[in-house]
């Protein structure tokens, strides 16, 4: 069954993406970041070509001819699955592929309507009987 994590009160969700991502590539593992639209994905490419400052977080589209062998995904359809490692979901309602990950993280920033709708999804989740860690980021180092 799918491993469910919320992170919530997250200040910037670019960079709790980007330390994610980091994450999964030391550890070997494959992620995929299922972002809001287009221009949200441009605006995480751009970011996880630019951060750390000294290097980059090697990253493609699901539709890449590298994608088979880059360890982040980041797409915004949800049409092609490269992998089943971990999916990190960044659109406001549950993606309806989450079950065929290993494990789903859920970020969840500071305002009223991405909270909202982060509460939808968590109770979708726990009328499935899935188990949801959360992780207040409220004072987390970064």
């Amino acid at each position: 069954m799918t491993r469910i994590e919320f992170f919530f009160n997250v200040e910037d969700k670019l960079q709790k993406i980007a330390e994610l991502c980091d994450s999964a590539v030391r550890k070997g593992r494959r992620l995929m970041v299922y972002s809001a639209d287009v221009e949200s994905t441009a605006r995480l490419e751009h970011y996880l070509w630019s951060s750390p400052a000294i290097g980059f977080t090697p990253h493609c589209r699901s539709d890449h001819a590298l994608a088979e062998v880059t360890p982040i995904i980041v797409d915004c359809r949800g049409e092609k699955l490269v992998h089943d490692d971990v999916l990190v979901n960044l659109q406001s309602q549950y993606p309806p592929f989450f079950s065929r990950f290993r494990r789903l993280i859920e970020i969840v920033g500071l305002d009223e309507a991405d909270r909202s709708a982060a509460r939808e999804r968590y109770r979708f989740y726990r009328d499935r009987g899935y188990e949801i860690k959360l992780l207040d980021q409220t004072g987390a180092a970064m």
